[in-house]
């Protein structure tokens, strides 16, 4: 057997397990729009910490869809994070419309060693009354009845901390693409169907809907833990979770939704700043990192184009494998169904943005984010707390 058909048998098969393993898992994981909401007038207190940063187009609506919830035994507390547009008037506004029920808090430094987001959610975190806490963003929608159902199956199942997988709101075909590729990596490999499991590394945390109990939230030293991590709802997961918690990742498409980035620019930008921050910013780590999306999810593309024989057939059931796969995730998604298509070109761009944000991180030493310059040092400075 030659090195190119045992390489086409090797992709072929971790493909198929992957997959295989996905669509189990996702399969097996507990849709929050089946769960009962809780109707108790004695049920806790949840205070939703909400950080904005020029966030004037979004922020009325996100808040709005708080200020609705059936969930009786709520505030709401939104951190004007040092903006520059008119979130702050917008927040003002709406403070003066609902006085009982939402809190505007102001910031205009940030702190020394830390970065904008975990302070501001930090800050919302001390203000905050409630037994439990949700950490949601500024451009989040909520269904009505999304907070009374979370509190339901977190009081029921005496968990210490739930999030949910979103829906994208997201226009445009490449940027869906673009998004359903990187999610799908995400969920093959952070696994967050496992979380549940307490002897399971797995764990899993969402910077849209991350609701935990606020003794849990405190015991792991709350945000000071991760406070330079760029990607801190997963990392507040990991802590949990690394902590002895009992956490779990649920099925939110029909009750959160979020328009993640509006431009396939806007989301490339984002993700230069913390593509790394999962690894720590290791680059010795970035080659194996595109070996391995170049073989699994370029080469057999052109390797069904470009071989024949044996070798084409096996990646030609790569790709069907694939393609099958993503068109599942755009029925799930509820998105146009030629964004599985798509994704034929959105390694692509998945793999520029590894490189160009491992050449920047380099360049600058560190990441540039809302003005402010961080360096590689400081955003390492917590890593140890992480394991």
């Amino acid at each position: 057997m030659n090195f190119l058909l045992l390489l086409a048998i090797s992709i072929l098969i971790i493909v198929f397990l992957s997959v295989l393993d996905l669509g189990l898992g996702i399969r097996s994981m507990m849709a929050l729009s089946k769960v009962s909401p809780i109707r108790d007038e004695a049920a806790p207190m949840v205070s939703v910490v909400v950080p904005a940063c020029n966030e004037e187009a979004k922020i009325e609506s996100a808040i709005r869809t708080l200020l609705q919830q059936d969930y009786r035994n709520l505030e709401v507390i939104a951190v004007d994070d040092r903006s520059r547009d008119a979130t702050g008037p917008i927040l003002e506004r709406l403070r003066q419309q609902h006085p009982d029920k939402l809190q505007v808090f102001h910031l205009e430094n940030l702190p020394p060693g830390w970065l904008g987001k975990s302070h501001a959610l930090k800050f919302g975190a001390e203000h905050a009354r409630g037994e439990y806490l949700l950490f949601t963003d500024g451009d989040v929608h909520m269904a009505e009845s999304t907070i009374s159902r979370a509190m339901g199956h977190i009081c029921r199942e005496k968990l210490d901390h739930i999030c949910l997988l979103f829906r994208n709101s997201s226009p445009g075909i490449l940027l869906n693409s673009l998004m359903l590729d990187a999610g799908t990596g995400l969920l093959q490999c952070f696994r967050p169907w496992r979380a549940k499991l307490s002897s399971s590394w797995n764990y899993m945390g969402i910077g849209a809907f991350n609701l935990l109990r606020r003794s849990a939230y405190e015991s792991v030293g709350g945000f000071e833990t991760i406070k330079m991590h760029p990607v801190d709802d997963i990392m507040l997961g990991k802590v949990i979770k690394r902590h002895g918690f009992r956490q779990e990742c649920l099925l939110g498409y029909d009750s959160v939704s979020v328009p993640w980035y509006e431009t396939v620019g806007q989301m490339v930008e984002g993700l230069l700043k913390n593509v790394l921050a999962v690894i720590h910013y290791r680059f010795f780590l970035v080659p194996p990192l595109l070996v391995i999306l170049f073989l699994l999810n370029i080469f057999p593309l052109w390797g069904m184009v470009l071989f024949d024989g044996p070798v084409r057939i096996i990646f030609g059931l790569v790709m069907m494998i694939k393609v099958t796969a993503y068109y599942g995730g755009t029925r799930l998604l509820g998105i146009s169904p030629w964004c599985a298509l798509g994704t034929l070109i959105s390694p692509y761009l998945i793999f520029y943005i590894y490189v160009k944000a491992t050449w920047r991180n380099a360049r600058d030493n560190g990441i540039y984010w809302r003005g402010t310059h961080y360096s590689l040092a400081e955003l390492r400075s917590n890593e140890k707390l992480l394991f």
